[in-house]
């Protein structure tokens, strides 16, 4: 009789299989995976500077919804200034894609979405060098995120997985950066 197995291990191994299956879809095209999928795609943020809430779909039958995308846009502005950026689309594919190789159920944390050059040149020269001066959460290619009850590395590595973008890893601030720019890693 084998050992019982650990209800920690169960959802490590269920995480890793999804992984790899999404892993495999994104070396394709992380942008072509997502769009084409059939059926609608959602997503849920808490932002934790705003404390403001939104859930919604924004895409459905492989196009995306425009009035949701104007909610996001306005969602995810600059909380420094206000300022509402464009938001882009492929971003929250990337989102999703975490969101289901992680089977997460809670809603994203918001650290930060878009950036003004304002904001950003502000944050570069008073964060130490942590802001990058051409960031790209002013071209809105950029955001800041966690999730409850997902530990930061497994957030990291479903990221890393889908092979779509920057991802950067922060644990000492707890969140992690994901971009639709040229895919690296730090």
């Amino acid at each position: 009789m084998s050992p019982p197995t650990h209800p920690d291990r169960r959802l490590f191994l269920r995480r890793s299989a999804q992984l790899a299956v999404i892993g495999a879809a994104g070396s394709l095209s992380a942008h072509t995976a997502f769009a084409s999928s059939a059926g609608e795609r959602s997503l849920a943020f808490d932002h934790t500077h705003t404390r403001e809430k939104l859930s919604l779909i924004y895409a459905a039958g492989g196009a995306y919804v425009s009035h949701a995308l104007a909610k996001l846009n306005h969602f995810l502005r600059d909380h420094y200034s206000g300022d509402v950026g464009v938001i882009d689309p492929q971003l929250f594919d990337l989102l999703h894609g975490v969101k289901t190789a992680l089977g997460a159920r809670e809603p994203f944390q918001v650290i930060s979405g878009y950036r003004c050059p304002v904001t950003n040149d502000k944050l570069h020269t008073t964060r130490g060098g942590g802001v990058a001066t051409r960031s790209l959460h002013m071209d809105g290619k950029a955001i800041d995120i966690r999730i409850p009850g997902v530990p930061l590395a497994e957030l990291r590595d479903a990221a890393l997985s889908l092979r779509a973008g920057g991802v950067g890893y922060y644990p000492r601030e707890q969140f992690v950066h994901v971009d639709t720019g040229r895919v690296r890693f730090w």
